[in-house]
């Protein structure tokens, strides 16, 4: 069997895709502005040894698979194709065609990592961050830009720029928080510091910030030190669990939520609620599945594999859920979803306008990873199999006093 044959018959030969294989065999639509190519043997025994992503990443990021065009369109059009019924006698076919590449499976690259320990063990915590966090700063300052936020921005119009987008982010939090001079602020992954630094020079607040990242906080703490808010902000190579102040007016917790681990929710929402005042306030600002019926967890998953390892994702009723159960008032909740899109679609084309310098700072196969989890992210936002989540809950009081005025108002 040709391999060509093969992908007509798992993606249907109408799929907007033109298809190369290596044996010189043609498939999809030839001409198409989307070309997928296997360039060896070692991309179908990648692809058969890890059937679904994980697979797929392994031949892409060895350039064993490539793709010509836009990516995100062909994630698009794969993916729709995939939903093809194969028959019995197709499957068979495929079996005895494709047997030998069952005994040739190529090792991993050895950008797939698989830590060892306790899983959300403070030791593994900090490896798994370094995995992803530690990259290079440089190589971050070209695809974040120049706010180096990793999280998804608000876009106050269609045309704004992603830098006006993040700095709405930002302030879009301190506005839920409703930060006001002299309140005591703690920031758990904090990143590179944009918020806590957006925080302290527009409402005057005094932060405390955490990252796990290494890098993170050196970069965090010299731009802080180029600021002059050395007195107002005190960012920290830690683990959140080591904070011990209390008693502060607000906590940011701004893409964190992901790395705890659902079974963690119960102890990480606990200590969040012990650091706040009565009538304090809580932003958790996170990824979440959209169908609750997904696994919270993919081992075996590319992003797992290769950018988040131990992330977990739940559906936001669990999020909430588990905020709640630890005495955590939520007052306001807001699904940013398409805002990640156009976060996501800014951040790749950055990467592509930076490809050279990209490749030789991180190397090749590290650049393909990214290019393919951002395009991969991008599409799974667009079509709402993932989603962002603000929740804004308070520490209420047992006498009922939540510190929250009667209507929150959003405005600038």
């Amino acid at each position: 069997m040709k391999i060509a044959e093969a992908f007509d018959m798992l993606a249907g030969p109408d799929t907007d895709v033109e298809f190369i294989a290596y044996d010189g065999s043609k498939g999809g639509r030839i001409g198409s502005d989307v070309r997928l190519e296997v360039r060896s043997p070692r991309a179908i025994a990648a692809l058969l040894g890890a059937p679904g992503q994980l697979g797929l990443a392994r031949a892409y990021v060895t350039g064993d698979l490539e793709v010509s065009g836009d990516l995100y369109t062909a994630f698009d059009r794969l993916a729709t194709a995939a939903g093809r019924e194969v028959s019995v006698g197709e499957k068979a076919r495929l079996a005895r065609g494709f047997a030998p590449f069952f005994l040739r499976k190529p090792p991993p690259p050895p950008e797939e990592v698989q830590h060892s320990g306790s899983k959300h063990s403070w030791r593994r915590d900090a490896q798994v961050i370094s995995h992803h966090y530690d990259v290079s700063n440089r190589f971050y300052e070209w695809v974040l830009g120049s706010t180096m936020a990793y999280t998804c921005a608000v876009f106050p119009n269609a045309d704004a720029t992603l830098e006006q987008a993040q700095e709405e982010k930002f302030d879009l939090v301190c506005r839920k928080l409703g930060l006001e001079p002299g309140m005591r602020v703690l920031d758990v992954g904090c990143g590179w510091g944009g918020f806590a630094m957006h925080a302290a020079q527009h409402y005057g607040v005094d932060v405390i910030a955490v990252t796990l990242s290494e890098q993170q906080a050196r970069w965090g703490q010299q731009a802080v030190r180029d600021a002059g808010l050395e007195g107002q902000i005190d960012i920290r190579h830690s683990d959140y669990r080591a904070v011990t102040e209390t008693g502060f007016d607000r906590v940011a917790s701004i893409g964190l939520t992901e790395h705890i681990g659902k079974k963690n929710y119960p102890d990480y929402f606990s200590f969040l609620r012990g650091k706040l005042v009565d009538g304090g306030r809580l932003l958790n600002h996170c990824i979440t599945r959209t169908d609750p019926t997904e696994r919270t967890y993919t081992r075996n998953g590319f992003i797992n594999r290769y950018v988040f390892p131990d992330g977990e994702l739940v559906h936001v009723g669990v999020l909430v859920d588990a905020m709640e159960r630890q005495h955590l008032e939520v007052q306001h909740e807001e699904n940013l979803r398409v805002h990640y899109a156009l976060t996501l679609g800014h951040w790749l084309a950055n990467l592509e306008a930076h490809w050279e310098q990209a490749v030789a700072e991180v190397g090749l196969r590290k650049a393909r990873v990214w290019r393919l989890y951002l395009a991969a992210s991008k599409w799974g936002f667009a079509r709402n199999r993932i989603q962002l989540h603000q929740v804004l809950a308070t520490r209420t009081s047992p006498a009922g006093d939540n510190g929250m005025p009667l209507r929150l108002s959003l405005e600038r």
